[in-house]
């Protein structure tokens, strides 16, 4: 950021929490408290358990476009947080390590676009995504990315420039078939038309 102060909403399930942990960055030259409705590149968010209200809280912040999410967790157990990462919280830090440096050490990965997790649970993490990709998606001939080998190959020839009568040859489909692999591939993915689908499938590196 250039040392330019970064904007952070703070979100706390109490006062006494609220209270201080602004008490620990009001004094921080790197960020700046902010309120809603002004907009802010990090939301910073302190839980001490896992219940609805917490719930409610992030699904409200996990929006497309939204603010990056550093979790400050309290009494939160690891399948909870591994959750909330794969909902899109940005950063994690257990509250007996969120000390003032780490919070503003957080806040800027997040603003930077980059992640943090405790290497425990990162690790745990990674161990859920490879049991993942080896119990589920391969045997479905899935990818991490939510869209299968035929989806990916009709994706590759439209960006080649074949029409679907040309794919449908080349693939031993009927055109139908085709047209309905792309159809569901805009569906999932909410997008618009071909020339965005084989945008989308090049920007995520899928061909």
């Amino acid at each position: 950021m250039n040392g330019e102060q970064i904007a952070v909403v703070l979100h706390a399930t109490d006062s006494i929490t609220r209270a201080g942990v602004t008490a620990a960055l009001r004094s921080r030259p790197e960020v700046r408290l902010v309120e809603p409705p002004e907009p802010a590149p990090v939301a910073l968010v302190v839980l001490e358990r896992w219940d609805a209200e917490a719930r409610q809280l992030l699904r409200r912040l996990q929006v497309p476009g939204g603010a990056g999410i550093v979790l400050v967790a309290g009494d939160i157990a690891d399948p909870e947080l591994l959750n909330a990462v794969g909902g899109g919280v940005s950063a994690v830090v257990r509250r007996a390590e969120a000390t003032p440096d780490a919070l503003v050490r957080l806040v800027k990965a997040t603003a930077g676009g980059q992640g943090a997790l405790p290497a425990d649970l990162l690790g745990r993490l990674l161990d859920r995504v490879s049991r993942l990709q080896r119990n589920v998606l391969n045997p479905n001939g899935w990818t991490m990315a939510g869209m299968s080998d035929r989806e990916t190959e009709v994706l590759r020839l439209i960006a080649d420039g074949f029409e679907t009568r040309e794919i449908a040859e080349k693939l031993c489909y009927s055109q139908r078939t085709v047209k309905s692999i792309l159809h569901d591939i805009t569906n999932r993915f909410q997008l618009r038309n071909r020339a965005h689908a084989v945008a989308f499938a090049l920007r995520e590196g899928l061909i």
